[in-house]
């Protein structure tokens, strides 16, 4: 989406809270960007940006699942939405949470692709039937239920369901992938 408008401008301090643009101001120097585009703009919503941001946190980096899991299922949700967003942002995360280069750049070629562990191998599965079909056959529900316990496997649904809203907000208001951090000299 490079070189589109945002169709809602990230906001400024006035836009979103001081509160808001503090977070904002701290996130981009932990993630090496300017300030997230994504928190400036869901910020103007203010008191349902900070809802949304709870339910967010709860997940990814709250959530109980493993962080390599987490940011495996993510990429693969931007991957099926094609949120240009949501594959800058979290490529870094996810190399920081112990994917490796080939693992980050695999996730494009699915749950099918060479070297897979079984879990990983599962968790993309049941990701694309997710995004794909809205749902998951039973066999597929009961390898989940099996490999996570049943509070696990509901937060995979959640946070498959979350990151698929993301992707959709995101690229319905053009928000663009964050610069990296400019260094003051």
């Amino acid at each position: 989406m490079s070189g589109i408008e945002p169709r809602v401008p990230p906001g400024d301090r006035r836009d979103v809270g001081v509160p808001a643009w503090l977070l904002a101001r701290a996130a981009g120097r932990l993630t090496g960007t300017e300030p997230p585009a994504v928190l400036l703009t869901l910020g103007r919503t203010r008191g349902l940006f900070w809802g949304w941001l709870h339910f967010a946190g709860r997940l990814m980096p709250g959530g109980r699942l493993p962080r390599r899991d987490t940011e495996l299922v993510i990429l693969r949700v931007a991957t099926l939405a094609g949120s240009t967003y949501e594959l800058t942002q979290h490529r870094r995360l996810a190399r920081r949470a112990g994917l490796d280069e080939a693992a980050v750049a695999r996730v494009a070629d699915g749950p099918a692709a060479d070297g897979w562990t079984p879990r990983q191998r599962l968790l993309l599965g049941a990701t694309d039937a997710l995004v794909r079909d809205r749902d998951l056959d039973d066999e597929t529900w009961a390898a989940v239920q099996r490999e996570l316990g049943d509070r696990c496997a509901v937060e995979l649904l959640l946070l498959v369901g979350h990151y698929d809203m993301l992707a959709l907000v995101l690229h319905a208001l053009r928000v663009q992938p964050d610069a990296p951090r400019r260094r003051r000299r």
